[in-house]
């Protein structure tokens, strides 16, 4: 008897390589998988400009990377105690407007450096539902009345049109991942959040079906269909619980990395591990060889970059010779 509907995953052209250079751009479940590729030493940027919830935001950060125009003072706004901006995360906030540009500028360069060296960008849609201030749809409504901003749904052809455009110019030469979020957005009501869900996934589709370099990924589905069950979701009932988090990541590695990165991932994981673990005595003859060991351990893998890990190893041999 069969008691799940697994999902069977297609192969991929947007195979992901330690050789490759990813940005990804969305929601917070793409930071949770982008925390996952980090930590076995992909070269991953995630969101430099904090979390992304709609499509339209998601495009206009892109375009911001790609112009790399610095954030100007005119663009802020300010509650009385912080200064913010519509287009960035309330972590970029500051109390003063200079100390706010220099992180929102920070951030906005970190971008536009990951995007001009991304061949590969994953992008998860959260939210059909959107904001909008004069106009313009907002990344985020930093706790401002909701009488300044206009809720509404987008259609699917306007994600579509949006991104097509972003395909033809920004985005143009990259393999492009699509997902969507299987968080679910009870704020919209359920009716509200099942239509949103829809929005996105059909304009998913309809990418992925006139432009051969955009790829669609079932990490909805796989929670939604294949695990299919509240005990995966945390307690909030909204977010992935970890162990969910932890089957995408298995189907991730499954489906998208390439079979190199398969074969170096226990490799690399026992690497980043060993520079995580805390020796019982860090300055004894053991920790010493055991450090050299994980050096020769890097130097069989020229293709990860573990340049953190190498610099940890190196002072503690030196530090305790």
């Amino acid at each position: 008897m069969k008691f799940r509907t697994e999902i069977r995953l297609r192969p991929y052209r947007a195979t992901i390589g330690y050789e490759n250079r990813l940005l990804s751009l969305g929601s917070c479940f793409a930071d949770a998988v982008a925390r996952r590729l980090a930590a076995a030493k992909f070269r991953v940027a995630a969101n430099p400009s904090g979390v992304l919830f709609n499509p339209l935001s998601i495009a206009a950060t892109i375009e911001s990377y790609a112009a790399a125009a610095a954030v100007g003072r005119e663009e802020l706004h300010t509650d009385g105690e912080r200064w913010f901006h519509y287009d960035f995360h309330g972590d970029f906030a500051a109390p003063t407007p200079d100390e706010a540009l220099r992180r929102m500028n920070a951030a906005r360069q970190r971008g536009a450096e990951a995007l001009r060296a991304a061949d590969r960008v994953m992008i998860t849609f959260g939210t059909a539902w959107v904001y909008e201030r004069e106009g313009r749809a907002v990344a985020n409504c930093h706790r401002q009345p909701a009488a300044q901003f206009v809720r509404r749904r987008l259609a699917v052809d306007e994600i579509v049109r949006r991104f097509e455009e972003l395909l033809a110019g920004p985005l143009a030469g990259r393999r492009i991942l699509l997902t969507v979020s299987p968080v679910r957005h009870l704020g919209d009501g359920l009716e509200g959040n099942a239509a949103s869900k829809a929005a996105l996934r059909l304009a998913a589709e309809l990418l992925t079906e006139r432009h051969p370099e955009v790829e669609y990924f079932p990490a909805y589905e796989i929670l939604t269909d294949d695990l299919r069950d509240y005990r995966f979701y945390a307690d909030d009932l909204v977010h992935p619980a970890p162990q969910a988090v932890e089957y995408v990541w298995e189907r991730v590695v499954e489906g998208l990395l390439t079979e190199r990165a398969r074969q170096l991932l226990p490799r690399v994981e026992a690497i980043a591990a060993a520079a995580a673990h805390r020796p019982r005595n860090p300055h004894g003859a053991a920790h010493r060889a055991f450090c050299r060991e994980q050096l020769e351990r890097i130097a069989a893998l020229p293709e990860v970059d573990f340049t953190a890990e190498e610099r940890y190893f190196r002072q503690s041999i030196e530090i305790n010779s």
